[in-house]
């Protein structure tokens, strides 16, 4: 075997040497993640009066208690339109104490704030301003409406992180300042506005700091009362239940919407900002929600599986 034939074989080794490694270095990551993500999904199956926690982060490390609240009535007023909420809306997740207050930890399936449509009364007639639409838009609408398609629903998102959601169980139950801090974004949903049309987003959230105690709205809202609802306790006091609780706030801000129309957005938003009366400054729109909240201990509810 000459040289040259020798020196291109050590090259041919060593570059599959290069590559092999090179795989491995990426190959190994990949595994460990796949290897490690049974860990990070567990599944838990609380039992007894505990079982509605089971979307509880309980895989979090230092979480003190599990959170799970139910409207299941109140209602959502932006700008000038008023939507009741007739399907409950659900908000479970847990939370760390540490020494600046509470740190809320998302549910352990991602679904924090459930998405539920609520039907806006009036539909489509009550969304859009049709003067504002353009001839071909125009048609459009008039096509939907024609046809009966006028239905809409809004449905409450919660807009970015979970642990941007603030709660005070003290102030929940002296009915004193900010009991639940809420990020979240509000979507408008039918054929004719598409499915990307929204009031607030991820980057610019309606934050709603509800009150269980009494508002101090600007004008022209008035103050309007909330109420902690009658507690309930387990015997050993692991579970703390409240019903007939009353959350309010009539101090946000709605912006106005984007997105509606899907590629006509630029003419639909406008109509729909006049139908509703969107932007609405602070002191023009309401959020009530009326239900059940519950709070466990998390190595209660770990305990109970």
């Amino acid at each position: 075997m000459n040289y040259a034939t020798q020196t291109k074989q050590r090259k041919d080794t060593v570059t599959h040497i290069t590559i092999r490694r090179a795989l491995l270095a990426l190959v190994m990551p990949l595994t460990t993640l796949v290897l490690a993500s049974p860990a990070l999904a567990t599944e838990h199956h609380p039992k007894g009066e505990f079982a509605p926690f089971a979307e509880c982060p309980l895989s979090t490390a230092g979480l003190s208690d599990c959170v799970l609240a139910e409207s299941s009535a109140g209602e959502f007023t932006v700008g000038n339109r008023t939507v009741p909420i007739k399907s409950t809306i659900t908000l479970q997740g847990g939370f760390i104490e540490e020494k600046t207050g509470l740190k809320f930890v998302g549910a352990e399936n991602g679904e924090t704030l459930s998405k539920t449509p609520q039907y806006v009364p009036g539909g489509l007639f009550n969304i859009v301003a049709p003067e504002y639409l353009n001839k071909e838009q125009k048609e459009k609408f008039d096509e939907f409406i024609n046809k009966g398609i006028t239905g809409v629903t809004e449905t409450t998102e919660l807009a970015g992180p979970a642990s941007d959601i603030g709660l005070s169980t003290e102030n929940l139950l002296t009915g004193k300042g900010t009991a639940l801090s809420l990020p979240v974004k509000i979507k408008l949903d039918n054929r004719f506005l598409g499915s990307s049309c929204y009031i607030g987003s991820d980057s610019s959230p309606i934050v709603i700091d509800f009150t269980t105690g009494t508002t101090e709205p600007p004008p022209p809202n008035e103050p309007i009362k909330g109420s902690p609802g009658k507690a309930e306790f387990n015997e050993e006091f692991t579970l703390i239940t409240l019903t007939g609780g009353r959350l309010v706030n009539n101090s946000y801000g709605a912006p106005g919407a984007v997105g509606c129309g899907g590629e006509f957005s630029s003419i639909v938003d406008p109509a729909v900002d006049a139908g509703l009366g969107l932007p609405a400054a602070a002191g023009t729109n309401t959020a009530i929600l009326e239900g059940k909240l519950s709070t466990a201990n998390a190595e209660a509810v770990k305990a109970s599986e």
